[in-house]
């Protein structure tokens, strides 16, 4: 194939390689995404192994891991029909006779190999009829050139493969030669990417060897030089991306100047806040302060608990805009968000100081008439709602502030509509109480200015926490009774996790009998809410609770975001060890909420996973939600970390969010004193930047490196 000047050969469809063909690139492309000679080169090695060592027959057994073995084919042949067709190999070497087998692509492999020669084998050994077997072992012919390269490789490369590929020869072992001539014959044109100083200054690997390296690396000390200096590349140019959006976002859009402090403001502050603020929430409005009197249009990012008072922090901030002759507005997700943001609110600013109006889904036409008339005339100040606020009817007067809470609930396009609803676009505040780890929210969040709420508002007490096995129940009850006795009340809140739905509700209903027995009628009362009864059921029981006729509610996980009782000083978590930690953390934020001691018990069987193990002690151990988010990081990865699925961040080959945490702070260092020094990349040795930030013929592209 003849490629154009301009095209990198990297863009080279992966039909092209050599000892692909149409076949093969068909199912490269449909198992694994594999297009072209970047994308083979990017797939990397899951794991390496040591295959410097060759065992004989009469040495191998069936507890070990995996065996190299040099073999002579003997005879073949294909037993059964369709589903129970295998091939059968008999094999030997000069101890003993091996039975090899396969289930799978038996066709693709009889073709393939040749009786009466030798080769090498690898695989899991196993034993049947009391000789060694092995199944689906990689196969190697036998050679001079084989062995040498064997021997060469301390560490070879395992790649995932699935039955598919197999069929087609391509398991770890057949990715593996097409990666190699791949590399033989590429390799040279791997263009760096990385000005020479910083190189130097981080001591990086050379781009090529860092390639050849991740994909049969000499050695151990080798293979880390490549991993961090492919690590570094990318996580450089996801953070080059991040902070030049913002860059060109302060250059582009200019903000509205919130330059005085009025009547709404000092209305709330001197005569209407409920409680004073904490050190934390003061910060945070002077950062905002500060954006909101520079000329250019805010982004921030504010993370808080549950209960740390953000709500608080965006209503003044709303309050400021209104004083300078802007409206706001605050957009949650759900209708039930959207309602316990408008009551909040209502109850902090009371009567006579402004105007707040909610608009849903469930707000009637007549309604929304009359709202959308005071919106364009200026009467109404601040109007929370979900979605529904961006809907091209929803006219403002003058919009200049924006709340998102939850940010990672909506896309791209539905935020940007909020933008385009002022000529000059809104200041914005992105809002969540899911704690994030800094690493994440550098990834994801990184072209905001992030400011953290990390104290609870004054007179609260950090939640006491306890981790009980099922051998002290009695401890339990006891807790519960006498938190009952001073009028308190208690959540118990059970597992029901699809998978095992049945044994969890079992567990549930056992659970609700012994409480019942615990704590009889009449002198006490239980409410029971759970997903399998009727929503008008449900209600009832929750306002049970609520309004305290109910000492005890026993749930599933199905407490909603809202249910609000300040009077709960007790939540009892049953089979902790099956929840995760961010849930963990949200359910013992369900207490607390009021001015006495509040506890949390996690109840366990004796029986703990390591990983239960270090979620329950971390619980115990902290009241910290951003502690417990990066625990949570490294025990579940960033891909199972609620909102990250669809932000991008995930599409990482190299690095790791929870286990670089320092190379990404170290590398967002580096690309910020690029952007204070040379933001446009004009300096003579910025221009190997410049033009893998803006060509594809740099290597492999910008787009397949961000």
């Amino acid at each position: 194939m003849e490629l154009s000047r301009s095209t990198s050969p990297f863009e080279t469809p992966i039909e092209y390689l050599k000892g692909v063909g149409p076949a093969r690139a068909e199912v490269l492309k449909k198992e694994l995404a594999i297009f072209n000679y970047a994308d083979l080169l990017r797939y990397f090695p899951y794991k390496y192994i040591d295959r410097t060592r060759f065992y004989k027959v009469k040495d191998i057994n069936p507890e070990m891991p995996y065996v190299q073995v040099i073999v002579r084919l003997l005879r073949k042949e294909i037993i059964g029909e369709k589903r129970t067709k295998r091939l059968v190999v008999q094999a030997q070497d000069d101890t003993g006779p091996i039975e090899l087998v396969w289930f799978q692509g038996v066709t693709w492999v009889d073709k393939s190999l040749r009786v009466g020669k030798a080769y090498i084998i690898f695989g899991k050994p196993g034993m049947f009829n009391g000789r060694p077997q092995m199944s689906h072992p990689e196969m190697e012919q036998y050679s001079p050139q084989a062995i040498k390269r064997q021997g060469n490789l301390t560490l070879q490369p395992a790649y995932n493969s699935t039955e598919k590929l197999k069929q087609f020869s391509l398991d770890s072992k057949g990715i593996q030669k097409l990666t190699a001539i791949l590399i033989e014959e590429q390799a040279r044109h791997l263009q760096e990417n990385l000005p020479q100083y910083i190189i130097n200054k981080y001591r990086l690997m050379d781009r090529q060897e860092a390639y050849r390296q991740m994909h049969f690396p000499d050695d151990a000390n080798k293979l880390n030089e490549a991993q961090n200096r492919l690590k570094f590349e990318e996580l450089f140019f996801l953070q080059y991306k991040l902070l030049k959006n913002k860059l060109h976002r302060t250059q582009k859009f200019k903000g509205n100047i919130f330059d005085k402090v009025g009547q709404y403001f000092n209305g709330f502050y001197n005569d209407r806040l409920p409680f004073p603020l904490t050190n934390a929430q003061k910060r945070v409005l002077k950062e905002m302060r500060i954006d909101t009197q520079r000329g250019v249009q805010m982004n921030r990012l504010l993370q808080g608990d549950v209960g740390s008072g953000k709500t608080v922090v965006a209503l003044m901030s709303m309050l400021i805009a209104i004083d300078n002759g802007f409206q706001a507005c605050m957009m949650a997700p759900t209708e039930i968000l959207a309602n316990q943001h408008y009551q909040t609110i209502k109850s902090l600013v009371g009567e006579g100081l402004v105007e707040v109006d909610l608009l849903t889904g469930s707000t009637p036409k007549k309604q929304r008439k009359v709202l959308h008339e005071r919106l364009l005339n200026g009467e109404l100040k601040i109007l929370i709602g979900t979605h529904a606020l961006i809907e091209d009817a929803v006219q403002y007067q003058n919009l200049g502030f924006v709340v998102i809470d939850e940010q990672h609930r909506f896309g791209v396009e539905q935020r940007s509509k909020l933008w385009r609803k002022n000529i000059v676009p809104p200041h914005v505040l992105v809002m969540t109480a899911t704690p994030i780890p800094r690493t994440l929210a550098m990834t994801m969040y990184g072209d905001l200015d992030v400011s953290v709420i990390d104290e609870l508002p004054a007179g609260r007490k950090p939640i006491e926490t306890v981790h009980f096995y099922e051998s002290q129940r009695l401890r339990m009850f006891g807790m519960m009774r006498d938190e009952i006795a001073k009028g308190r009340q208690v959540y118990v809140v059970y597992p029901l996790i699809k998978e095992s739905e049945k044994l969890d509700l079992k567990n549930l209903e056992e659970g609700i009998e012994v409480m019942q027995r615990e704590f009889p009628r009449p002198k006490y009362q239980t409410s029971i809410v759970h997903g399998k009864i009727k929503a008008a059921e449900k209600e009832a029981e929750m306002q049970q609770f609520i309004k305290g006729t109910a000492q005890i509610m026993v749930a599933t996980t199905v407490i909603e975001v809202g249910v609000n009782v300040p009077n709960a000083s007790v939540m009892i978590i049953e089979n902790a060890e099956r929840f995760g930690l961010s849930q963990l953390h949200q359910l013992r934020g369900r207490v607390g909420r009021g001015a006495e001691q509040s506890y949390c018990i996690l109840m366990s069987s004796n029986k703990l996973s390591n990983d239960g193990r270090i979620r329950l002690d971390t619980m115990v151990k902290t009241n910290n939600g951003f502690e417990i988010s990066e625990i949570d990081l490294q025990l579940r990865g960033p891909g199972n970390i609620e909102g990250t699925q669809q932000s991008g961040v995930l599409d990482l080959k190299v690095a790791n969010l929870a286990t670089d945490q320092q190379l990404l702070i170290q590398v967002r260092k580096c690309v910020e004193e690029i952007f204070e020094k040379d933001p446009q990349l004009i300096n003579p040795e910025n221009q190997i930047l410049h033009q893998a930030t803006q060509s594809k013929n740099a290597g492999l592209s910008w787009d397949k490196i961000s």
